[in-house]
């Protein structure tokens, strides 16, 4: 049987759905092909979207039009602002999420999307014709044939998992691999390696003894991760924190000796900064205790995630270790926790918009491209199905900066610099963060979605109302007047410092120790333009009084952008012999001729590329 798509996505993860409906949602008669149509989008590790710059990156695929904030509102059981006592440049929201409500949610999003189909079967072979690629075939012997392919299959190639000495092949716990497929990629000249990730145990609810935790609740503001949409619906729920202890690290090093990290039997590299327990013992020997937090599954379950716990160290070494914690002490689990090994592919054989340089037409989102985290997979699918889809009518790539975004950054870095361990996306990887709020995506991308097709509407027309609401509250800030005579007893109330001569309201605005929550009290006229909001007033009034309080820092960061822009447009792909130029370094000549930048910017970034070697190309452009 042959079906005809114009774009057929492989895996229904995160990356996978978001390419789907991206896709579909431009026009683009899609196919999303998954081994298991009940694990869409599964959280295959703890059930939280968001956190440190991962959130960030939440708020801007639900600026582009995309659908994991919507989902995450729609089934979050406990919400929270990271970092909220440094700068709003670095805030960042993160929920913990039911996780079969989640999948359901997302389920429910995929059949309501026109234009876009489902096909439960296995890919095992890419067809590519004349150096594009063109479909897959199945193993039911099904052939998909399309106008462009995006690869998003997480950790199901070749996927080998372990427990202790025990290995079984799979993709997940309980799901089977996927063979073949990485091979029928491979033999067109598309690099691949291996990685390995893990995951923690997940403990009854019933065995544990709350009263030895620390409680830590969510918060109930007006926070939330999509600009659209309602407040969350669920009950909220706490999470639970507790430490390990000697005892804990005595037992877990008696099993080390049978560690699959340790004996030889994984060699791929695992993520740096989501270690294993038994990778904190042995990179941390002198620490006495390491936090775990003991996070709920969903509304309903007794199933709970333990983080901090992840480990493929033998079963009952997992499960001894653990009874010697106060709290664990009549530990009952579910499963214990394993490491599992796949295939990825050298992502920096591909362009920016994430289509293969070998094959044409063929897009790799996700896991695939050798990164971690639903979110980080769920940006780049947002972005692949974008760029399928504009594939399919010859359109130009729709390509994200550094300054524009945190996807921008995430694939700068992945097709740039490559990897050597799962990337995960921190805000110290954004040069522009001040730039690159969470809460600005919408004016950084909602237009820019919309131009695309994307972006429906509704969600349109909300920004232009937003975008409106916030210059009049900053137009209200420049011009209002503000008297020493009826303000400076108010000031000193509050322990700021009084005014000598008058000033205009952003003056006071601009000051650390003020924000609108002090200042309503003192200038009654800014609550009230702000109560006459038609909706959302809280997050309209955060919004502008950032961007007043950081105005100068902002300017400032766009002008060091902007001059980064000038190297952008200058396009070098093609136009060096780069093992002959022996006007730059050889490392330089090396790491050019494997990644062929396509702007001189791209090739600044690239490790090994010295600023010297970028002045001889640009003297040797004639710039």
């Amino acid at each position: 049987m042959i079906l005809k798509y114009d774009v057929i996505v492989i895996g229904g993860g995160h990356a996978g759905c978001e390419a789907a409906t991206a896709s579909a949602n431009m026009g683009a008669k899609t196919c999303l092909v998954t081994m298991d149509m009940n694990k869409i989008a599964q959280m295959s590790c703890n059930p939280a979207i968001g956190g440190i710059a991962k959130g960030q990156i939440v708020r801007e695929i639900d600026a582009l039009g995309g659908q994991m904030a919507l989902v995450t509102d729609a089934t979050a059981i406990q919400f929270r602002m990271l970092n909220r006592s440094k700068g709003p440049a670095v805030w960042s929201p993160r929920a913990q999420c039911d996780r079969g409500k989640f999948i359901w949610k997302w389920r429910q999003m995929l059949d309501e999307t026109p234009n876009l189909d489902i096909w439960q079967d296995q890919a095992d072979e890419l067809l590519v014709e004349n150096g594009e690629a063109v479909g897959v075939r199945t193993i039911w012997g099904c052939e998909l044939r399309a106008k462009s392919v995006v690869i998003t299959a997480g950790t199901f190639l070749n996927g080998l998992m372990h427990i202790g000495r025990k290995m079984v092949e799979g993709g997940r716990i309980a799901e089977p691999a996927v063979p073949h497929f990485t091979e029928s990629i491979t033999q067109h000249g598309i690099r691949s390696a291996r990685m390995k990730t893990g995951t923690p145990v997940r403990i009854d609810k019933r065995s544990v003894h709350f009263e030895d935790m620390e409680r830590q609740d969510g918060e109930n503001g007006y926070y939330k991760f999509s600009y659209m949409g309602e407040q969350r619906p669920l009950e909220q729920l706490p999470c639970w924190v507790c430490y390990t202890n000697e005892e804990v690290h005595e037992t877990l090093r008696s099993g080390l000796a049978d560690s699959p990290l340790y004996n030889g039997q994984i060699q791929s590299i695992g993520p740096r900064y989501c270690p294993s327990i038994e990778t904190k013992l042995v990179t941390f020997p002198d620490r006495p205790q390491h936090l775990l937090f003991l996070e709920p599954e969903g509304e309903t379950t007794n199933e709970m995630y333990l983080n901090g716990f992840s480990s493929s160290l033998p079963m009952d070494v997992q499960i001894a270790a653990l009874k010697k914690i106060p709290a664990l002490r009549d530990l009952k689990v579910y499963r214990p926790g394993y490491a599992i090994e796949y295939d990825f592919f050298d992502p920096t054989q591909l362009k920016h918009s994430l289509e293969s340089k070998v094959v044409k037409g063929l897009f790799f989102a996700g896991q695939v491209n050798g990164t971690t985290g639903y979110e980080e997979a769920g940006g780049q699918g947002t972005l692949a199905g974008i760029n399928a889809a504009r594939y399919c009518n010859n359109d130009e790539p729709f390509i994200l900066h550094r300054d524009e975004a945190y996807i921008g950054v995430l694939i700068d870095d992945l097709v740039t610099k490559g990897v050597d361990e799962p990337y995960r996306m921190f805000t110290s990887r954004a040069e522009y963060r001040i730039l690159l709020r969470q809460d600005d995506a919408d004016a950084r991308l909602t237009e820019k979605a919309y131009e695309l097709g994307i972006a429906k509407r509704d969600r349109y027309e909300w920004w232009l109302e937003k975008k409106e609401a916030i210059e009049k509250i900053e137009e209200f800030c420049k011009t209002y007047p503000i008297k020493p005579k009826l303000i400076n007893s108010a000031l000193e109330a509050i322990g700021s410092t009084p005014l000598v001569y008058g000033c205009k309201l952003e003056d006071l605005v601009a000051r650390p120790e003020l924000n609108f929550n002090k200042l309503y009290q003192i200038v009654p006229d800014l609550k009230e333009l702000i109560d006459k909001l038609p909706n959302r007033q809280e997050e309209i009034a955060e919004a502008a009084e950032i961007h007043i309080k950081y105005k100068g820092y902002i300017e400032r960061e766009k002008m060091v952008a902007e001059k980064m822009h000038r190297l952008e447009n200058i396009k070098i792909k093609g136009k060096f012999d780069y093992p002959n130029l022996t006007a730059i370094s050889t490392e330089a000549r090396q790491k050019l001729e494997k990644i062929q930048p396509e702007t001189l910017a791209q090739a600044s970034r690239i490790p090994g590329v010295s600023p010297s070697d970028i002045n001889a190309m640009l003297v040797l452009l004639g710039r």
